[in-house]
């Protein structure tokens, strides 16, 4: 069916959800009903989803970092019986951006498994022009998923950062704020990549942006998604509308100005008439991807296959020292005992045989 709503109440509907109200909000705010809502997020979220495949291919960037960000659907994944369909539960984003622009390249919502992970990858993947540095986590199934998608010769490095776990020190806001002095692991894992590119900084600040804009990320809140259908929805128009309308602070563009493909900062009537009028489109399709030339120490690889990284320095693996048995303690120094003084020489002693005993 049709939407029929006027455009002035589809606009505020559409303001209303992308400053991160739930349905229920939005039906207080805007005086439409949560059904109708509902109807006009399924097809915004779908013309968003056929908008990005249209606009975001042949992406030319050198930095890319990938994460996860957690949510749910009706229900904690603790909560889930059998009986459950397979979509309650937990409902993990996974979304790639690009270091440079800000710009979300790709996202991929299921669960934190090996199928969702290779999939996401794949798009990923799809929408590349330019064999980039990637870095992630440490979720052990991307590095199947970017051997099977970029192969081997991507340079992929993966930072992991080791919180301590005690409970000295533990504020009320434990569960929230951990302490604060973690320490960050970096490893190589296919390339050359540069470890001072390595970084998730920019994906996990947009994870925290995403929580304000889109209400069903948010913790401990009545607006979480009921059906799966709708957190998808609700996540793809929130990822193309901060694509086209959110004004980066320090690039002072959009992340789609900055990385070429708009040449404005579009506002939210142009945004809803292009979602509504949206026609469907095929997904972009894997192409040959160029290598570029890596910052760190590498050899050229022949048929042109990438790249090989020269280590230059003992690698983190090796630097750690291999216990060894404690060193036998030094021996204490030998002491020297003087030897005793030596008496005086006697001469003759003259015996008085004869004297009488003294007192008689």
């Amino acid at each position: 069916m049709a939407n029929v709503l006027p455009a002035e109440k589809r606009l505020r509907v559409l303001a209303a959800l992308l400053d991160g109200n739930s349905i229920r909000a939005a039906e207080r705010m805007t005086e439409v009903n949560h059904r109708t809502i509902t109807r006009l997020l399924l097809a915004l979220g779908a013309g968003a989803v056929r908008l990005h495949d249209r606009i975001v291919r042949d992406v030319q960037c050198s930095l890319v970092q990938v994460d996860e960000i957690w949510s749910f659907v009706q229900k904690k994944q603790s909560r889930v019986t059998e009986a459950d369909p397979p979509d309650v539960g937990e409902a993990y984003t996974f979304v790639a951006i690009d270091a440079t622009s800000r710009m979300v390249i790709s996202w991929r919502v299921g669960k934190r498994d090996q199928a969702t992970t290779d999939a996401f990858i794949a798009d990923l993947r799809a929408r590349m022009l330019v064999m980039p540095q990637l870095t992630s986590d440490g979720f052990a199934p991307y590095i199947p998923a970017v051997g099977a998608s970029f192969g081997t010769s991507i340079d992929y490095m993966q930072t992991v950062k080791n919180y301590h776990s005690g409970s000295r020190g533990r504020r009320d806001d434990h569960r929230y704020e951990p302490p604060r002095d973690p320490f960050i692991t970096k490893s190589v894992v296919y390339g050359a990549p540069d470890p001072a590119k390595a970084s998730t900084a920019y994906v996990e600040r947009l994870n925290g942006s995403t929580r304000h804009t889109n209400g069903r990320m948010r913790r401990l809140c009545l607006a979480f998604s009921k059906k799966a259908d709708h957190h998808r929805a609700a996540v793809a128009l929130n990822y193309v509308a901060y694509n086209l309308t959110r004004v980066i602070r320090t690039l002072r563009v959009t992340p789609a100005m900055q990385a070429g493909i708009a040449d404005h900062v579009w506002t939210l009537d142009e945004l809803l008439e292009t979602l509504l009028a949206e026609e469907e489109a095929a997904a972009p399709e894997a192409k040959p991807l160029t290598h570029r030339e890596p910052s760190a120490p590498a050899r050229p690889l022949p048929n042109n296959r990438g790249f090989l990284r020269l280590v230059t320095e003992p690698t983190p693996a090796l630097k750690q020292r291999r216990r060894s048995e404690p060193p036998p303690p030094p021996a204490s120094p030998v002491q020297v005992v003087p030897p005793p003084p030596a008496e005086p020489p006697r001469g003759p002693v003259q015996l008085s045989l004869f004297d009488p005993p003294e007192g008689s």
